[in-house]
């Protein structure tokens, strides 16, 4: 019988399992689900109800460049306590997710999952033999490659891998500046590379709140506009990468590190351990 992608989400429900696996027990079970609950159970890849309605927000973030330097890998994976997420069976499980998606770049988890590692089972199987080893709800929450043709990618993990990032620089400069790059990244949390990339919506809407911050501060009628527009300079020196002060060397901003280099910053991806995503 045909197993729909409605049937396949009720069973994911219930048990916590992953899709493929459902969809295999389904299968398995010709639909019957308290069948494929037991068939999950016995592979052990069924998470209790319990379990799977708990956050997992713990865990970590893992961070790899290939050896050429043109892709880097960021990867969460989520456990429910910080005791499973510094295990070392759990440690080896992310970077096995990392290594994963690095050599097939997969568009989707589910893809992921179905991706062999280097011992020979799936993603798959590997996280549901974690899941029945530690006990807790274990799951890979989200991944992100980076390409570099015009130059390399830098990647950094901070606050014992909380935080990712990874930094696609253009040119053939010192490595060592990407990575203080990567290190800026991680430890200010830019929204962009420059200030152009802020939405128009975006700023209109904090002018309108520095000119009412003002006004509620009593300034006069006549100069609230020019406190919106000095408020709104130092909105972006915060939030674009090349307008922050440098963390390494407060005379200088991180444009004036990158001049000095002969690099450029095209993008940036950083991940912080269970945030919610955009």
């Amino acid at each position: 019988m045909a197993i729909s992608n409605e049937l396949i989400k009720k069973l994911r429900d219930r048990t916590g399992a992953g899709m493929m696996d459902c969809k295999k027990a389904l299968e398995e079970t010709a639909g019957d689900m308290d069948r494929a609950v037991e068939y999950l159970r016995k592979k052990g890849a069924a998470v209790s109800q319990k379990r799977a309605d708990r956050a997992a927000k713990e865990g970590m973030i893992v961070t790899r460049t290939t050896p050429d330097g043109k892709t880097g890998v960021i990867v969460e994976v989520n456990s429910e306590t910080d005791f499973v997420g510094r295990s070392e069976d759990f440690t080896k499980f992310a970077a096995a997710a990392a290594e994963a998606v690095e050599k097939a770049r997969p568009a989707t988890l589910e893809a992921l999952l179905a991706q062999k590692s280097a011992g020979g089972k799936t993603m798959g199987e590997m996280l549901n033999d974690l899941l029945a080893k530690v006990g807790e709800k274990v799951e890979i929450r989200r991944f992100a490659v980076m390409d570099a043709p015009d130059g390399f990618v830098s990647a950094y993990t901070h606050l014992g891998s909380k935080i990712g990032v990874l930094v696609e620089l253009a040119g053939a400069g010192d490595a060592s500046v990407g990575r203080d790059v990567a290190m800026q990244v991680a430890a200010m949390n830019p929204s962009v590379v420059a200030r152009e990339e802020v939405a128009k919506e975006v700023i209109d809407r904090e002018l309108e709140i520095y000119r009412t911050q003002a006004a509620n501060e009593g300034k006069p009628a006549q100069v609230v506009d020019r406190i919106a527009t000095g408020r709104l300079e130092k909105f972006f020196q915060e939030s674009a990468l090349l307008e922050q002060t440098f963390i390494k060397d407060a005379t200088r901003t991180i444009k004036d590190v990158l001049a000095a280099s002969g690099l450029a910053v095209k993008r940036f991806h950083r991940f912080h351990l269970g945030e919610e995503m955009k």
